[in-house]
């Protein structure tokens, strides 16, 4: 399958989420959508980064937009994580990579030396008729909540 491009429409895709369901993007049609991509529950920056989108759930809200984590973290894992953290927003389960593959953020990556394939934080946000306006790879966590909420501001 080949991997999302800026300004064309996102390929439908199904997967499993908290609160025990299934989220498809066709159904999300109508409403913006930000998509992103962390390495692990529970570590400190996916943490962080989790907790400023959660703080800013109203405005996004405001703005007619739906916030969806994805890891490669099993619902347990994430269930946990989202009560832990009172997150108002849902996670996404890719344990088979589909969407990891989709939005392409599996890339090589160095920790203590070791070279293993992970996932590189990324945000996405999609618009109301499911076209991808704006990415961002490689992502900080420190005001990256704030940069995605204008981007959805400037819609």
């Amino acid at each position: 399958m080949p991997s999302v491009e800026l300004n064309k429409p996102v390929p439908d895709f199904e997967a499993p989420a908290t609160g025990d369901q299934s989220i498809r993007l066709d159904s999300l049609k109508g409403h913006n959508v930000v998509i992103y991509f962390y390495p692990k529950d529970n570590t400190p920056g996916c943490t962080t980064e989790g907790q400023d989108f959660r703080d800013r759930m109203k405005q996004f809200e405001e703005l007619d937009t739906v916030i969806l984590g994805v890891s490669r973290d099993g619902l347990k894992a994430h269930e946990n994580f989202r009560a832990k953290h009172e997150f108002p927003f849902h996670l996404i389960s890719d344990k088979d990579e589909a969407l990891c593959n989709l939005f392409d953020v599996i890339k090589l990556k160095k920790l203590y030396g070791k070279e293993y394939m992970g996932v590189d934080r990324s945000t996405f946000l999609i618009d109301k008729d499911g076209v991808l306006r704006a990415e961002w790879r490689g992502v900080k966590v420190k005001g990256h909540a704030d940069e995605v909420l204008e981007a959805v501001k400037a819609l």
